[in-house]
């Protein structure tokens, strides 16, 4: 018989709802660690910034895994068109490249970071992203030409296709992150940068209603609906 799944907020004084709060607060928007606590200290609640810090190092890579578990078993992304770019990060000073895929509604697949955007990272982003979640049926990329090389090498060099605005969706897609970015003064490591990425790719799909698409009436119920999953998610 197997034992049941140890309760992740047992040794600490704050209840799941405080923490699950925090974490949405600090990932979902452009916000501080400090603005952070000043919104929470309005509501009554008094944690110190690096509290908010550790909290969403401790518990952002369970809720997120936790919800790319329940969109991945239900099927809730794309094989017909995605959408691959990279863009410029600076870690201490250092350029590194983070590669992102994303679908034609823009919710985002997979992510990758390494120091070089040549053939080889390339092809390991996308092997990495095909793994996870299949072939789709058309990759649409800028003109870099580590993307055909490396789609070459598997075979899906003619699934491309490239244009002046065809990738529009992958550009606008980086501006949350790069919104995030900002009001975290950049990156330190590597690492860090890897798992707020993961993190808040995540829960930007899980919260993306496509607001700008639909009415009034169905956006209020799309954003009802995704409030009640993550707080069944983060119970």
């Amino acid at each position: 018989m197997l034992s049941p799944k140890p309760n992740p907020f047992r040794y600490f004084n704050s209840s799941p709802e405080v923490i699950r709060l925090t974490v949405m607060m600090y990932v979902r928007y452009p916000l501080s660690l400090r603005n952070v606590e000043d919104l929470l200290h309005e509501r009554g609640i008094d944690n110190c910034h690096e509290t908010v810090r550790f909290w969403w190092n401790r518990f952002g890579p369970l809720f997120a895994g936790d919800i790319r578990k329940r969109r991945t078993r239900a099927g809730n992304f794309s094989l017909w068109r995605w959408h691959v770019d990279e863009v410029f990060v600076k870690i201490n000073g250092e350029l590194h490249y983070l590669w992102r895929a994303v679908d034609h509604e823009g919710e985002v697949l997979e992510f990758f970071v390494s120091k070089t955007r040549d053939k080889a990272s390339a092809l390991k982003f996308l092997k990495k992203a095909m793994k996870r979640h299949g072939r789709p049926e058309v990759i649409v990329t800028d003109g870099l030409r580590s993307y055909g090389a490396a789609m070459r090498e598997i075979g899906n060099l003619k699934r491309r296709e490239v244009g002046r605005w065809k990738n529009n969706r992958a550009e606008n897609s980086h501006q949350p992150f790069r919104r995030r970015e900002a009001a975290m003064l950049k990156f330190r490591r590597t690492k860090t940068l890897q798992k707020f990425v993961a993190v808040h790719g995540q829960i930007h799909n899980h919260f993306n209603s496509e607001r700008h698409l639909v009415s009034r009436e169905i956006y209020k119920q799309r954003r009802l609906a995704a409030l009640a999953e993550w707080r069944a998610v983060a119970a």
